[in-house]
């Protein structure tokens, strides 16, 4: 059985190293994509049972350890405490540098018992005399780090917009803190901007039996903070969830399409092989043993497809390690257990493309198997009322074409609904800044906006340029609720212009520290009505408000006073962003040069341009383009394996064609016509599976808000020519090899 599946599939190597393709990008994806999620959350866990801590001390409910802020002196307080052995603080955040938008930084005290677990490779220490008094602020780079930018000890390196010098390169043994670099706590603190604020705490006990009356003193002690066991801790990065999440969604789609493809292959690999199986059938072939070929075909195809899928996941993530790697996504990350889980995706995805073309084909009886003619189904082909020969070809053969749309409309559909999400986000958060500002200000060379801390000094210094008329600062966060996803935070002064476009529609705005006002939708989801109380990282804020807006995201969270957002966050004096109103509009883009002139350190633009030039939005669009690149790849593999399957179906068809006179070009253009029509098909097919979409993803309880999509012409025509390009260019091979093929030849086809 195996020598007659291993021939037949060689017999149509074209089609088979298409589908085998098709499967392996799928596959590729699991590898590249499922590395940097297992890698980032094994690299957390890792960084925080490798502290050789029993504890840690952190800002509760913060999406990820970069935004928790705890105040720094409350690591003496620790230190005092009878049961406790050691403090070590630390900073943790997320910086550019010259080669990557993201780069883990870690900050350090001298003391810190953790820094004994980075082994100096090469160079110095970061708290040596001669570190300390060389030239220049010293950073230990990671040795993954060091390696993919091509860096040694002594060359500088910039973080930000701050240039250190590189005193020595470190080895952990965890590609995410190898992957990384880390400073001095004072020097971490200036470039993330937590003036006497650390991240978290790492607390090792002396005893084990101290562990219970420690935490239950510490609880009472601090009950605005969270202490947790390390991997406890680890556990609950939101960071982490959303990137996992977020990964294993692009993977379903990869293999979604994928899967279509190795369905329509095999089904119609039976079609071409009908007088074939009835033949089988006739010498006595049983059903089971059909059914059991052509699942057998399936199943090879798939595995082959995932041993090629894995090694170009590793050629992915060799490709973009400069980047991937701050993210886990490195090649020591490649674990057993994640190639053992896309092989089973992938048989999973073979045995189910193949169960019904294996159905289909144990169901024919040979007497009409072996009368079977190709070129569609057997007996008589009922016309389509309207459309001539590109119509009708594909109406015969309905299947095929229902299947190859269901391709075409996956593909599109996702680039549709992901461009219909990005443009939503753009366009409600332009509509936000336009309403009350002409110029928008956040903290210039940041690697994402929720990192962005301006001083309130500089602010002041905005204030006073005779063009201001007003300003208003912003701060804005956002915490994990334990079950309830996301709560968006913005802090505004009470009396500030921005706090004014808030539509509350029951209660009042806010007036004092302490009070919040909150979305509707997070009203409804946690059931706060007005004077309730509502516990945000174990701080109460009174509920006066509650307010609508056509920014959807903001519905998922709530506005307090800037005090107390600084307070909440760690960040006094600090705001994100500055929003400015300008006495006379006409001189908004005068007054963005000079503002980006005089202030370095801030990045001023105008307040419809400032949502598209925000880092994150900016990597938001370069990540829907890859995701996009993929699915057009999957999508096009697709397409060029059904066309090529219909030419050689109707090689019989297209010799008549040519005896009757038919030139080389009209066949040519017969097919690319097909090859258009179905692209054009699944176009609209697509479209209107991306709105599909797009409302189920609005209907998603924690972040639904923030992906409600908006359209614009541009996007439908963008959108059918993606998908007229699938079909014309997936059409391209098939058509010119139709095009090329004698009529004597054709005829005799069998």
């Amino acid at each position: 059985m195996l020598r007659i599946i291993l021939k037949n599939l060689l017999r149509r190597k074209t089609r088979t190293l298409l589908t085998v393709l098709g499967i392996s990008i799928g596959a590729a994806v699991i590898i590249g994509l499922g590395t940097m999620a297992e890698g980032f959350q094994a690299g957390y866990n890792n960084m925080m049972t490798g502290s050789k801590a029993d504890f840690v001390l952190s800002q509760p409910d913060s999406y990820d350890i970069s935004m928790s802020s705890v105040k720094e002196e409350i690591g003496e307080e620790l230190n005092s405490l009878p049961e406790v052995l050691a403090v070590s603080s630390m900073t943790e955040g997320i910086v550019t540098t010259e080669d990557s938008p993201y780069f883990f930084i870690f900050g350090y005290p001298s003391d810190s018992f953790i820094l004994n677990k980075f082994i100096i490779k090469e160079g110095i220490e970061l708290y040596s005399n001669k570190a300390v008094s060389s030239k220049g602020k010293p950073v230990i780079l990671g040795s993954q780090a060091a390696e993919s930018m091509h860096k040694k000890v002594g060359d500088t390196i910039r973080l930000t917009q701050n240039v250190y010098r590189i005193v020595g390169i470190y080895e952990t043994g965890d590609a995410f803190e190898d992957s990384g670099a880390v400073l001095r706590l004072e020097d971490s603190q200036a470039l993330l901007s937590k003036a006497r604020q650390v991240s978290l705490f790492y607390i090792q006990i002396k005893k084990p039996e101290m562990k219970t009356s420690f935490k239950a003193k510490i609880e009472k002690r601090y009950p605005d903070l969270l202490l947790a066991g390390t991997k406890e801790f680890a556990n609950k990065q939101g960071m982490v969830d959303s990137m996992k999440g977020s990964i294993w969604a692009v993977s379903a789609l990869a293999i979604l399409i994928g899967g279509v493809g190795m369905m329509n292959s095999q089904l119609m690999a039976v079609f071409e092989r009908t007088r074939e199986i009835g033949v089988l059938r006739a010498i006595g072939w049983s059903s089971r043993r059909v059914m059991m070929m052509i699942l057998g075909e399936s199943v090879i195809v798939s595995l082959s497809g995932g041993v090629i899928g894995c090694v170009l996941g590793v050629i992915f993530l060799m490709s973009f390690s400069s980047i991937l790697q701050a993210w886990g996504g490195s090649i020591g990350n490649v674990k057993p257990a994640l190639v053992a889980q896309a092989f089973s995706i992938v048989l999973i995805l073979g045995l189910v493309g193949g169960v019904y073309p294996a159905w289909k084909a144990s169901r024919l009886q040979p007497v009409e198997a072996i009368r079977y003619e190709g070129g569609g189904s057997a007996g008589k082909k009922k016309r389509f009322p309207i459309g001539g020969m590109a119509v009708q070809s594909l109406w015969q053969r309905s299947t095929r074409t229902a299947l190859t749309l269901g391709g075409i409309a996956l593909t599109v559909g996702a680039i549709f609904s992901l461009d219909g999400i990005t443009q939503g986000m753009v366009s409600s958060m332009t509509s936000m800044f336009l309403t009350d500002s002409e110029i928008m200000i956040r903290q210039a060379g940041i690697a994402d906006t929720s990192y962005s801390t301006i001083d309130e000094r500089s602010g002041a210094r905005i204030a006073a340029l005779p063009e201001v008329k007003a300003i208003t600062g912003l701060l804005f966060t956002a915490v994990v609720l334990p079950g309830k996803g996301f709560f968006v935070i913005q802090g505004y002064a009470p009396n500030s212009q921005g706090i004014q476009r808030f539509n509350v529609v029951e209660g009042r705005k806010i007036q004092a520290n302490r009070e919040i006002m909150i979305g509707r939708m997070i009203s409804d989801s946690l059931h706060k009505d007005i004077g309730q109380s509502l516990e945000l990282g174990n701080s109460r804020f009174k509920v006066v408000g509650i307010y609508e807006s056509s920014v959807g995201w903001e519905e998922m969270g709530g506005v307090m006073t800037l005090r107390d957002a600084q307070n909440f966050t760690g960040k006094p004096r600090k705001v994100t962003m500055y929003s400015v109103k300008l006495a006379d509009p006409a001189t908004a883009k005068a007054t963005v040069d000079k503002i980006n002139t005089q202030l370095p350190d801030v990045h001023a633009a105008l307040s419809g341009q400032f949502t598209n030039e925000m880092p994150d939005m900016q990597n938001s669009t370069a990540m829907v383009n890859g995701i996009s690149f993929v699915a057009i790849l999957l999508g096009g593999l697709g397409m060029m394996n059904t066309m090529l399957m219909a030419v050689l179906e109707r090689t019989r068809e297209i010799g008549v064609l040519r005896s009757l006179g038919w030139r080389r070009r009209a066949v040519l253009g017969q097919i690319i016509k097909e090859s258009l029509l179905l692209g054009g098909l699944g176009g609209i097919a697509g479209i209107l599976f991306g709105f599909f979409l797009g409302w189920m993803l609005v209907l998603e309880p924690s972040m639904g808000s923030a992906l409600a999509s908006k359209y614009n012409l541009m996007m439908f025509v963008r959108v059918m020519l993606v998908a007229l390009l699938l079909g014309g260019i997936g059409g391209l091979y098939p058509a010119i090899r139709a095009s090329q093929q004698p009529p004597v030849e054709a005829l005799r086809y069998e």
